[in-house]
């Protein structure tokens, strides 16, 4: 039987990475709403679990600096 072997690496906090924009991402959190808007409206009560999991999307997927006003 085979083994793995794996080497562990720390992290290297000193490297800091600039954030940039990406158009993509905002453009997906708006998409997202959209389609939880749509659902809401068709019908609520069925569509209840589509809609928490589009909200659980957009709160866990997306970064919070993204904002579709900038």
């Amino acid at each position: 039987m085979a083994k793995v072997f794996t080497i562990p690496v720390p992290p290297d906090f000193r490297k800091k990475r600039e954030r940039t924009s990406d158009p993509r991402y905002v453009d997906g959190q708006k998409m997202l709403v959209e389609a939880m808007k749509y659902l809401a409206k068709a019908d609520p009560v069925t569509n209840r679990e589509a809609i928490e999991l589009l909200s659980e999307h957009v709160r866990t997927r997306f970064r919070m600096t993204d904002s579709p006003l900038s």
